[in-house]
Formats: C-alpha cells, structure tokens, sequence
C-alpha cells in the first residue's frame, strides 16, 4: 500500500527562496513550494511531495488567507501566463529580494569576499519596458479552470504566449503590460484579420499550419520592427497578410515575414524577407546609434540598458592608452559605448550574424578603434590571439546564463588583464566563477541592476582587480 502522504495545515509561507519560488519552516526543515503566485505571509495548506535528507519539497493545496504584503495584480493575464510572475509581489520588495539573492550567491554560496556592496539599482518603468515580444500562432488554446467550468465551448485558435512548460498550449492576450504601444493593437488587429480570413492557426504537434509567430520590436525611437513567421509557402495570403498590416499600422518601419517550415521556430537560419520599410529599426544609445534587425541581438530593456554600461564604464576604470576586450559582445553595444574612452576595442562573440551587426554599427558610428571577431569563445580566446590583438588591460565579460567555460577561466588566468568587469545574467554561475578568479582577483564592487520587473530574474555588475 502506498503511503500516505503528510499535508501540513495552515502554515505561513515564510520567504523567498531560489528563482522566486517561496518555502515554509516547519519541524525545523525547509519546505520548497513549487506553486506559483505564492507571497510571504500567506497562509497555506501544503503536500509534502518529495522528503530529502535536509529538505523537502511541496505544493499548496489551499490558500486560507492572504499576505498583508501582497499588492493586486494589474493584468488579467497574470496566474496564467508566466510571464510576470511577481505582480502581486510590491515593487520594493521585488528590489530587496534581488538584491538578497546576489549577495546571497556570491558570499553564501560562492565564498566571495565583497570590498564594496551597493544597493541595487531600480529601474525607471515597472511596466512597458521591454522593447521585444514574440507571440504565437496554436490551433491549441489554454483555457482556464474557470473556463473549463463553464462547460461551454471555446475557438481555440489564439495568439499569445505559451503556457509554462507546455510548448503545444498558447494563452490568449489581450493586453500585456511589458512593452508599450502599439504593440498591442497590432497583435490584436493581427489576430482578427487571421481569423477573419479563416487562415490555419500552427498545430505544434503535427508541425502544421498556414499562421505561426509573430515578433514585436519597438524602440526609444518610436520605432517598429514586425516579422511574422509563416508556417508554408503562399504567396497570396503573405502578401494580403502583409498588406493588411501595412495598411492598418503605416507607422511601422520595418515589416518583414518568414517562411518556417522546419520543427522549431528559431530563425537565424532563416532568409527573412522585407515587404515594406527598412530591414531594421534604430536604437540610441548617448549619441550612438544602433541598426536592430528581426534576427539581432539588443538588451530588452533599453533604458536600463544606458544605466548598466554605464555602470561597467566607471567599474572598469578606462584610460586613453587601454586595449579592451569585450567578450560575449552581442552587437557590440557595450564595446562601441566603450570604445572612446580606450585606446582598442576588441569584441568576440559566437554568433556570426551578430558580429556583422556589430561592424555594421561601428561604421554607422564612425567607430575605426573596433575589430569583432565571431567564433567559440573557448577556442577564440587563447594567448595566440592575445599576441595578435594585444594583451588587454581591461576585460568585460557578459556571457550567457551557463556562465564561463573553464577554458575561459583558465585563459584569464594567463593573461591576466589589470581589471576585469563581468556583467552577468544568472549569479548562481557568476558566484562560481568568481571563486574560481579569486586567488588571482579581488572582487572590489558589485552592483545588481533591475532589467526585468514582476520577474526573479536579476542582472549583475562585479568588478575585479589583480591582486598584488
């Protein structure tokens, strides 16, 4: 017989833990909580699911009452969508959390010594921030529990995000607080054309359908990139498609489609076609301007974008004489904002269409002190191209969330530049690879930056030095 197994009733969600999930204390034991929504203060009923040697792990069966903490959600969507997963968490605590969580990886977990500890920096706009979303096309909708309930019967072709963990369920959207307008109108607009039309929403288990994505870009330019993304060939409806759009939003700059009829819906191997408008969009940065294209890479929020590299300017302490390399460099952005301060910028990054982009942005600026260069970090970074370029003095690193590959580390401990900054996505990894430079660098400063509010996610600014 099966065991059965504990709840433990009316207990109050204690705090925060990892990735913004929450725990309570009970019998002195942490009890994880893979439900989300959660806040601390809660009052919950919860099923122990898995019991571990010093810990244990739960879901809430029953929320009795809720946290004084708590603040009301603005979106209709939110406990459905995933996407902002801390609207009902205020602000302020949303600040504090973040910021617990960087110190709490790097001197908790990592054992890093930290000289100088700065209060996280928020960001300007809690909502309409980001400057890109990708919406798609399911012939498979999500319904709620509520709607379920009902017993009625719903279309279910949408347009919207999809469900956690599900890649075949899309939510429908209405109107999503993360970037600003008119993003909204034109995926609302598109979704009615779609369906006016009767064209096939994307079946994302047989591969199939005429309706597939669509992205959004916007910039501080009040410009606007559209590429949607066609599930087969056909001419026709592409091009009414199109010029429904075209028509209804003449302020887009740039509308451009995709034919995809591979399995998954990356298009970096993709021809993309512009219908109307330029290939690209502008963003600004001071007085530097960046070309972005439907397949470039640019920080999501680009007004806390300014406020990061400015932080890895002053930690990086530049001189006129300095050679700079910025790895994991993207489009450049951080090495071409870096770049008149030094005396050479030499940027590297894996993705090959991202370095074109960023020799595309040096010329537009008129920047001649950068080279790019494009391939695997571990294997580009070595002492032969150190004694080509030049030994840096100063090195930002802004890899992926994995963090550094060990050959990395270990060239860095070669070369040893005077400074390094590393601009990190994910402080779990970037606490270990600072203990992993901390017998031949001190950790000076660390300074977490808010990119993404109502989420868990937190960016990270740490700057070292050489010891002597």
């Amino acid at each position: 017989m099966a065991r059965k197994k504990k709840v433990l009733e009316a207990v109050t969600v204690t705090d925060f833990a990892a990735e913004g999930k929450c725990f309570v204390k009970h019998d002195g034991q942490i009890v994880f909580l893979n439900t989300p929504n959660i806040a601390p203060g809660d009052v919950v009923d919860v099923l122990i699911k898995r019991k571990k040697s010093n810990h244990s792990e739960g879901i809430v069966l029953r929320t009795i009452s809720l946290s004084p903490l708590r603040r009301e959600p603005i979106c209709s969507h939110f406990g459905t969508c995933g996407g902002c997963k801390w609207q009902h968490i205020p602000y302020e605590m949303q600040l504090e959390q973040k910021q617990k969580q960087v110190y709490d990886h790097l001197e908790r977990i990592g054992k890093v010594n930290i000289a100088e500890k700065l209060s996280i920096l928020p960001t300007e706009n809690e909502y309409f921030y980001r400057n890109k979303l990708e919406f798609t096309f399911s012939n498979s909708r999500w319904l709620t529990k509520a709607e379920v309930e009902t017993g009625e019967e719903f279309d279910r072709n949408s347009l919207g995000f999809h469900v956690p963990k599900r890649f075949d369920k899309v939510i429908p959207i209405e109107k999503c607080y993360l970037q600003p307008d008119p993003s909204n109108q034109i995926r609302n607009y598109l979704d009615e054309v779609v369906k006016e039309q009767g064209y096939t929403y994307y079946d994302h288990v047989k591969h199939q359908g005429f309706m597939r994505n669509m992205m959004v870009r916007t910039s501080t330019l009040n410009q606007v990139l559209i590429l949607i993304q066609f599930g087969h060939e056909a001419e026709e409806d592409i091009k009414f498609v199109m010029n429904a759009m075209g028509s209804r939003f003449p302020e887009i700059t740039s509308l451009n489609y995709v034919v995809n009829t591979k399995g998954n819906d990356t298009i970096y191997d993709l021809e993309i076609t512009n219908y109307a408008g330029q290939t690209y969009i502008e963003e600004q940065i001071e007085e530097l301007r960046f070309k972005i294209t439907p397949k470039s890479f640019y920080q999501t929020n680009p007004k806390q974008a300014i406020n990061l590299y400015n932080i890895a300017k002053d930690f990086a302490d530049l001189k006129e004489s300095d050679v700079l390399y910025d790895l994991y460099t993207g489009t450049g952005t951080i090495a071409l904002f870096l770049a008149k301060y030094v005396s050479k910028v030499i940027g590297v990054e894996s993705v090959k269409e991202a370095i074109e982009d960023a020799k595309i942005n040096a010329v537009t600026n008129g920047i001649e002190n950068s080279h790019f260069f494009a391939g695997d970090m571990k294997k580009v970074l070595n002492t032969k191209f150190v004694e080509t370029h030049g030994k840096p003095d100063v090195i930002v690193l802004d890899p992926p969330r994995a963090g550094l590959d060990k050959e990395v580390v270990e060239t860095l401990l070669t070369i040893l530049p005077e400074r390094i900054v590393y601009v990190s996505c994910n402080t779990a990894t970037q606490s270990r690879d600072l203990a992993l430079l901390d017998h031949a660098y001190e950790t000076v400063k660390v300074q977490p930056v808010d990119m993404f509010p109502q989420t868990h996610h937190v960016e990270n600014v740490a700057k070292l030095i050489l010891r002597k």
